[in-house]
């Protein structure tokens, strides 16, 4: 079946889907749903700690009501028990604003015990979530021990103690401090409107943030959140799920794109479209990779997400000449596959992340203006430069659905 065919097989498929929803109820096809706010992939992350409490600081994308965390024990090897898990607004540092923290329950109950390499989703939580907010989400086990799940290069300050304060809203016992996220990998809203939905980054350090200013969020997918904030889109929720080290085919920093896509990407509520930004890890590791390879990765990944209904925008690989694995060759492969997701209609929507980084002068380069330093990771002004290249409305699944293909 050629990848045309395939893609009007597809097509049907969706617009099946559609007319059966036009038929359904009305009161069903304006259901509200739970839309991922805010995530981050889960790794294994050294070894639990028993009586560990983690004030984890995360940023809202989307606004809605009825909020659900997701604590992960994906990586873990016995069952973990959390037995205090609340939530509340930051003020600063690790102290809340006063009366904002509260107690999550799951399945009425405070305490939760999550199977070895199973997640757990909390009850809904009452009340509103703005957007662009610092939440902190404070947990505690009494039992952790042996491979810890989280997610290690969060840019972003959290807040650790020895004991249960949890339920606490001044700082002063949440003395310790990381720069990683332990076992939450999700949070969610109900936003007000049944149309909204969410973009997931998939991506490797780049998407992670690692170049970016710590606890600004400035972060490319937070400079892209900014900006469907003001937009009116019916896109509003972004998920940062990007690895440090990630590759599309292998394991090693964390799991493959292609082995995390279902738990990381599918798996979050209300998605609606998947962002495809990896490779450069695999090109530039000298491991006999060739385009082809990637472009195999690419098609198994767009596949498998349009299946699950979602649609796929892919990134063109940015530049890296000047760092130390640049040679002719990895460059020849970069260019084979930047040629493959410009041209060859497997994605929805290309975001052209090299055009917007690279140097007029020499093309091959990030512009300096925009390097972070090492030639490969972006600065603050070049996660902006990336946000601002992504085409908004092409984020909108349903709509471009109906148009199929995209022009």
């Amino acid at each position: 079946m050629t990848a045309r065919l395939a893609r009007a097989v597809r097509c049907a498929v969706v617009l099946l889907a559609a007319v059966a929803c036009q038929s359904a109820p009305a009161q069903a096809a304006d259901a509200r749903h739970d839309v991922v706010t805010w995530a981050a992939s889960a790794d294994r992350l050294g070894e639990g700690v028993a009586d560990r409490g983690y004030r984890l600081v995360v940023h809202t994308s989307a606004a809605g009501s009825e909020l659900r965390v997701r604590l992960s024990n994906a990586f873990g090897d016995r069952p973990l028990t959390f037995d205090n898990v609340h939530a509340g607004v930051r003020r600063q540092g690790a102290e809340l604003q006063k009366g904002s923290n509260r107690r999550l329950t799951f399945g009425g109950a405070r305490t939760v015990t999550v199977p070895a390499g199973a997640t757990v989703w909390s009850d809904p939580l009452p009340g509103k979530v703005p957007a662009g907010t610092d939440l902190a989400v404070s947990v505690h086990s009494p039992d952790a021990a042996g491979p810890a799940t989280g997610h290690g290069m969060a840019m972003q300050t959290s807040y650790v103690t020895q004991g249960d304060h949890t339920g606490e809203e001044g700082g002063g016992n949440w003395t310790g401090t990381t720069g990683s996220w332990f076992y939450l990998d999700t949070v969610s809203v109900r936003p007000p409107s049944a149309a909204t939905g969410a973009v997931v980054a998939l991506g490797d350090s780049i998407t992670d943030g690692w170049q970016s200013t710590t606890d600004l969020n400035r972060r490319w997918p937070d400079y892209l959140s900014r900006r469907l904030r003001t937009a009116g889109t019916t896109v509003e929720g972004v998920a940062n799920e990007g690895i440090s080290g990630n590759k599309v085919l292998a394991d090693g920093a964390g799991q493959s794109a292609l082995h995390r896509l279902d738990r990381d990407v599918l798996s979050q509520p209300g998605v609606r479209t998947v962002f495809l930004f990896e490779g450069v890890n695999d090109i530039k590791a000298h491991t006999g990779v060739t385009a082809q390879d990637m472009i195999a990765g690419y098609r198994e990944i767009a596949d498998r997400a349009h299946a699950a209904g979602r649609c796929v925008v892919g990134a063109t690989v940015g530049p890296f000449k000047g760092w130390s694995e640049w040679d002719p060759a990895a460059e020849a492969v970069r260019q084979e596959v930047n040629q493959f997701i410009r041209t060859s209609g497997e994605f929805d929507a290309v975001a052209d992340f090299d055009h917007a980084l690279r140097s007029p002068y020499d093309p091959e380069r990030i512009l300096p203006f925009l390097d972070g330093g090492d030639h490969l990771h972006p600065n603050d002004k070049g996660m902006q430069a990336m946000a601002d290249t992504v085409d908004l409305d092409r984020l909108d699944c349903r709509s471009q659905a109906l148009s199929w293909p995209p022009s």
